[in-house]
């Protein structure tokens, strides 16, 4: 079932000095490109190289023999997590020292944060690996296999299509103006050009759409792979983003390609819990709320980010309950979660609320290092349906998948812009209690969703989006749409790097680009 995952080790590592290279080369392999692309046989094997390069740092067990040579050493998603989740009202990660939390955790990193240099070239070294497998699947390249292959390949290139426009988005979104090549830059000798946002987004926007007409649809789309509502979902995200670009608002196309995901057959989990158990690849495709998952395999995939990260790092050595609890073998302690965030349940019934609070203080007074300050979120498990703990995470990770998007997002975000069009609201309505509803969350009403609370408007939205998705890694991209990631509309303890919390600059609504990209490229002066 996890096929795609279970083929990755084919294509070898590269190791890179600055993106000015990155892009304009063929990853080094352990067999020459034209050797590898001859055979019909290995476009699966390197089409899993692009999705694998998401949840795994290198080609052997715990990331040994690393692809990239980074500061952290670090998974892509563990890094992406960090960048959308530590500097936000949703975690507090422990070891602000050790493991050099501080500039990202108060939002005064510079441009040589180590955390945010390897997120940069996460993002490239993706999208090279994609740009590669592009370059040759082109129908040329393909002309003298068999029909049944060439279609199967073109099936993958739409694919690798979807995953570069991920890439370029998450680059987008972090950093706004970046570097732009395509697949036709491979073995040029020129620099790649700088790209506003406005024009990744244009870029991203029209792949989408075009490759969402070769991609699967939910029925009979292989598990792993990402299917045509995958890059519907992108697209919604995207405009549902779009003033965050420097692009006008978009809420309605938001509203059109949100509702061809909730069309395509997805339908809400009953038991939330079980959308972060180990079982929940389950939960995936036609009749189910997943609509595409990173695989994360306890024999294929072992790493120390993405899910093992997730699972092992919310609970602690000395705090909180025992690591059985989430079916780990050891804790991490490696964050909580802040005080304003928990308060967004408001003591009511919710599902959502998997909050541990016993022997721990709501709030982080004495500092986000003081583990006895913030609640315990059990989210994640590595316990599967039976409630049996799924792997040894010591030996082997974890067992539970990283759900990219899923249907409840479609629900949001189709509701969210209606509500900011002033259209379609008993619709948006019915969207936003039917998922309250399998949360088990009391009903809201359509003054709920347009109301201005505390001076933010369409303030339901924020919390709301805080409850369902915490801890999946949207948070800073949600505070810098509402406006208040960087100001002082909104504020939690410790933004800005002091208890109360304070406004910081608003360039921090972006990342910057490393010191040493920005050096080798004269492009982006």
């Amino acid at each position: 079932m996890k096929k795609l995952i279970f083929i990755y080790l084919v294509v070898g590592a590269l190791v890179y000095s600055s993106c000015a290279d990155d892009l304009n080369q063929y990853p080094a392999i352990e067999e020459t490109s034209q050797s590898v692309y001859s055979n019909p046989d290995n476009y699966i094997s390197v089409l899993a190289k692009c999705y694998g390069s998401m949840v795994l740092e290198g080609q052997q067990k715990w990331g040994d023999n690393a692809d990239l040579s980074i500061r952290r050493n670090e998974d892509y998603m563990r890094t992406y997590f960090n960048l959308q989740e530590a500097g936000t009202d949703e975690i507090g990660a422990t070891w602000l020292e050790g493991d050099k939390f501080a500039g990202i955790t108060y939002l005064t990193w510079d441009n040589d944060d180590d955390w945010v240099f390897d997120m940069y070239y996460h993002c490239y070294y993706s999208i090279s690996l994609c740009n590669e497998f592009l370059k040759n699947s082109t129908d040329a390249k393909i002309s003298s296999f068999t029909a049944k292959q060439q279609e199967e390949i073109r099936t993958y290139r739409a694919e690798a299509r979807f995953l570069r426009a991920l890439f370029y988005f998450h680059a987008m979104d972090l950093f706004h103006d970046i570097p732009f090549a395509d697949e036709s830059s491979i073995g040029s000798s020129s620099i790649p050009e700088k790209y506003s946002a406005s024009q990744i987004f244009s870029f991203v926007t029209n792949e989408l759409k075009d490759c969402s007409t070769g991609m699967l649809d939910t029925n009979n789309c292989e598990y792993g792979h990402a299917p045509r509502a995958a890059a519907w979902m992108l697209l919604a995200r995207l405009y549902l983003n779009a003033e965050s670009y420097g692009v006008s608002a978009k809420y309605d196309s938001c509203m059109i390609f949100s509702q061809k995901v909730i069309d395509e057959g997805y339908v809400l989990e009953s038991d939330y819990s079980k959308l972060f158990n180990a079982d929940n690849d389950k939960r995936v495709g036609k009749g189910h709320e997943i609509i595409f998952p990173l695989v994360v395999d306890h024999v294929s995939t072992v790493a120390s980010g993405t899910t093992t990260y997730l699972i092992c790092g919310e609970v602690d050595t000395d705090y909180g309950p025992s690591a059985d609890t989430v079916g780990c073998a050891s804790a991490w302690s490696m964050f909580r979660v802040r005080g304003e965030f928990s308060e967004l349940f408001n003591s009511q019934a919710d599902d959502r609320n998997m909050l541990y609070t016993d022997g721990q203080s709501q709030y982080m007074d004495n500092g986000v290092t003081d583990r006895s300050g913030g609640y315990f979120a059990l989210k994640w498990t590595n316990i599967n349906d039976a409630g049996e703990i799924a792997s040894n995470t010591i030996d082997d990770g974890v067992d539970t998948d990283f759900p990219m998007f899923r249907l409840a997002d479609a629900y949001l975000m189709y509701a969210e812009s209606a509500a900011r069009t002033n259209t379609n609201l008993g619709t948006a309505l019915t969207y936003v209690n039917n998922l309250r509803s399998k949360r088990n969350a009391k009903l809201v009403n359509e003054d709920d969703l347009t109301a201005t609370v505390d001076g933010i408007e369409f303030k339901f939205f924020l919390d709301e989006r805080a409850r369902e998705f915490y801890l999946e890694a949207v948070r800073r991209t949600d505070l810098v749409r509402f406006g208040c990631f960087t100001s002082d509309k909104y504020l939690w303890q410790w933004k800005g790097g002091v208890v109360e919390g304070k406004a910081v600059e608003n360039d921090r609504n972006t990342y910057s680009i490393p010191l040493a990209d920005q050096s080798a490229n004269p492009n982006l002066k």
